[in-house]
């Protein structure tokens, strides 16, 4: 049981003079997370308390069932721009309530596809991904990133987009 739930190993083994500097880091971490829980939350198009419910979600699951001490575990850019690509390519008029609901299938689908391919020991397909095309998605990313959080930056509306010359576009033409 110890092996697919590994809080069961190493929590009876926890000293007192561990916990001073858990809840340093613990805080700390917290600090952090709460606005980059809610940039991530607005960045996938949800209303900027779901993305404190991912972050916090994330971290209670992997302290049961994580391995790794030094980890980073919660929302990221890249993931919060795909589920808001997702989302919005089903249509521009949903609700928050559905929006919400096909962020939660997203995430639900995309856990289950990381538990099979876990299962089954697949994580050996990343190495056939090359350098410069994790590279390219990720410098892709951080532009398209960028220019949609224009609209905050430069208080003017713009339309949702994740092309990049569309909300440079869009920017110029409002910028006045």
């Amino acid at each position: 049981m110890k092996q697919f739930i590994p809080i069961l190993d190493w929590l009876p083994k926890y000293k007192s003079s561990y916990l001073k500097g858990d809840i340093q880091s613990g805080l700390t971490v917290a600090i952090m997370l709460v606005p980059q829980g809610m940039a991530y939350g607005l960045l996938a198009g949800l209303p900027p308390i779901y993305g404190l419910y991912a972050s916090l979600f994330s971290l209670v699951l992997y302290a049961v069932f994580g391995t790794s001490r030094e980890l980073s575990v919660g929302p990221a850019a890249i993931v919060s721009m795909l589920v808001a690509a997702g989302i919005f390519s089903l249509g521009e008029g949903l609700s928050t309530a559905e929006m919400v609901s096909i962020a939660v299938s997203i995430a639900l689908l995309a856990g289950i596809l990381q538990l099979l391919l876990g299962i089954f020991r697949l994580g050996v397909l990343v190495n056939f991904l090359s350098h410069p095309v994790i590279a390219g998605f990720a410098s892709a990313a951080a532009f398209i990133i960028a220019f949609s959080q224009l609209k905050h930056l430069l208080g003017i509306p713009l339309q949702r987009s994740n092309n990049i010359f569309v909300l440079g576009g869009d920017a110029i033409e409002h910028i006045g």
